[in-house]
């Protein structure tokens, strides 16, 4: 086993937050560093951020984000209206960050189909969104794995009995009782987007799951960090709110 596995939630851009928690994070060359996808959208520096985890040794998981980009951006021929939904997803300042940067996303494109929907660590298992309840794993599709809310957040039993799922996709200060900045607890899971892009936050999140200790950047704050024990930030869920109620439908 590695000295740490340090994961790190939705970064959407924040390129400058992103890099100020690498620093604070520190991790050597026996730690392993996984990020839990939408490395893009709604941010200024999609493409740098991008840029770097693509040349990075650290691992990926494909986002909703990155896929709403793929599917705006296919190999051939022209979505309009998958353009339309990633254009509605923030994507507008993707787009500038890659003209900024006088970037051609042709190769990060390619690397992020590439991206594994899910990484098993053995006793945690990585996934961007979720996963379904009800279904096996052989029977769920990247839909589930990067898009789903309710289902999973109100799932009554943990889906794993030796395996602590984490997540990002769902703001945390999204349920009700959660302050920004604050990690929640479900049955058998924990969530880690605490809402970097959102100007109720601005907090981007990075976990070492070995050693119980998290690690925050404030994007609004000057990049504030803080570095806290996972039981000082994370608070058990009793109730999704509204958004993280609303409900997935299976395609």
């Amino acid at each position: 086993m590695p000295n740490r596995r340090l994961i790190i939630g939705d970064v959407h851009g924040h390129y400058d937050g992103m890099m100020t928690l690498l620093e604070k994070l520190a991790p050597g060359e026996e730690d392993q560093v996984y990020f839990l996808g939408d490395l893009v959208d709604r941010g200024p520096k999609s493409a740098q951020v991008v840029d770097f985890v693509k040349n990075s040794p650290y691992r990926c998981l494909m986002g909703n984000h990155e896929q709403l980009m793929l599917n705006a951006l296919p190999e051939v021929g022209k979505n309009t209206s998958a353009w339309q939904a990633w254009l509605y997803s923030g994507g507008h300042s993707t787009i500038n960050s890659y003209q900024e940067a006088g970037m051609m996303p042709r190769d990060h494109l390619q690397w992020m189909r590439s991206l594994p929907v899910f990484l098993d660590l053995g006793d945690v298992w990585l996934v961007h969104a979720g996963i379904h309840p009800n279904l096996p794993l052989s029977q769920q599709t990247e839909a589930e794995f990067c898009w789903i809310r309710r289902e999973f957040h109100n799932i009554p039993k943990p889906y794993f009995n030796n395996k602590l799922i984490i997540i990002g996709h769902t703001i945390t200060f999204t349920f009700d009782g959660i302050e920004p900045g604050t990690l929640v607890q479900g049955q058998g899971w924990l969530g880690i987007d605490t809402g970097v892009y959102h100007a109720k936050s601005g907090w981007l999140t990075g976990l070492d799951i070995n050693n119980k200790k998290v690690y925050q950047v404030n994007v609004l704050h000057r990049n504030k960090v803080r570095i806290l024990p996972l039981e000082e930030v994370v608070t058990q869920l009793k109730r999704p709110s509204f958004l993280a109620r609303l409900r997935y439908v299976r395609p």
